[in-house]
């Protein structure tokens, strides 16, 4: 299907779509990879707890920081539904569900690291558990925002696969970037049930692997929606010796009233 026309409300959702898609890299960087490298230390329960209770504000600001790329991927996802549903409205839908899925999953994994700052806060009710196990459970803790993330991941590919698909059906970007975000999509998805089932697999395919593709499609495709204009995709070729158009179409009109 190739769209000959682009309405105002579809121009205007585009340009928050870009701008969506480039806001929420740099917390969600901050969040999942800075804080994550200064304080997680990997099978050192004590280290990390230790890292957490002495940087208190900056695990907050990492909470803060994915709590807001949430909120923006709702805008993001509402925008995408809006650009695309002309397309293939069916598909826009199950597109928007599995985002939808993604962000409550998200949100919820979010949630444990609320329960780490709670098991080392010191608390009278903790004094019946002794430090060893209060830095392990705090461990836990995160061990379940990481799996809760992974979760979110595979909802994250397979939706923005579909929407994806949708780009490129309607020609509205270029079809290598929609093309780009396909492929990307898939990796992301299929590495992440992969390690479902083989867990292995997370020390061979890794995030450069399959999450650089799709962060290099989003601050692209962010580019593009956000300084270009949607374009109207080409009007479909007349068939060969048949007229074709508006004209065409009088003429036929023309022809069965005589």
């Amino acid at each position: 299907m190739i769209l000959d026309r682009v309405d105002e409300t579809q121009r205007k959702a585009a340009k928050v779509v870009g701008l969506a898609y480039l806001v929420a890299i740099l917390p969600a960087l901050f969040a999942e990879f800075y804080v994550s490298g200064q304080l997680i230390v990997l099978d050192n329960a004590v280290e990390t707890a230790q890292n957490i209770m002495a940087h208190e504000r900056l695990f907050r600001l990492g909470i803060a920081s994915n709590l807001g790329v949430f909120a923006v991927d709702a805008v993001l996802i509402s925008g995408l539904y809006v650009v695309l549903q002309p397309v293939n409205r069916h598909l826009a839908l199950l597109a928007i569900a599995l985002r939808l899925i993604e962000t409550a999953v998200l949100v919820v994994a979010t949630l444990s690291d609320f329960d780490v700052l709670r098991v080392l806060s010191g608390a009278d009710y903790l004094r019946a558990f002794d430090a060893d196990r209060l830095h392990a459970l705090a461990r836990l803790s995160i061990g379940a925002h990481g799996a809760g993330y992974a979760l979110g991941l595979l909802f994250t590919g397979l939706g923005s696969m579909v929407f994806c698909y949708l780009w490129f059906k309607s020609a509205y970007v270029p079809r290598a970037v929609a093309a780009l975000g396909v492929v990307a999509s898939f990796v992301l998805a299929a590495r992440t049930f992969a390690v479902i089932i083989f867990p292995e697999v997370a020390n061979v395919v890794t995030i450069a692997y399959y999450g650089g593709p799709l962060f290099i499609f989003e601050v692209t495709m962010g580019c593009w929606l956000l300084f270009k204009e949607l374009r109207p995709g080409p009007l479909p070729l007349p068939h060969p010796g048949r007229p074709d158009g508006p004209a065409a179409e009088t003429q036929s009109v023309q022809g069965v009233r005589k």
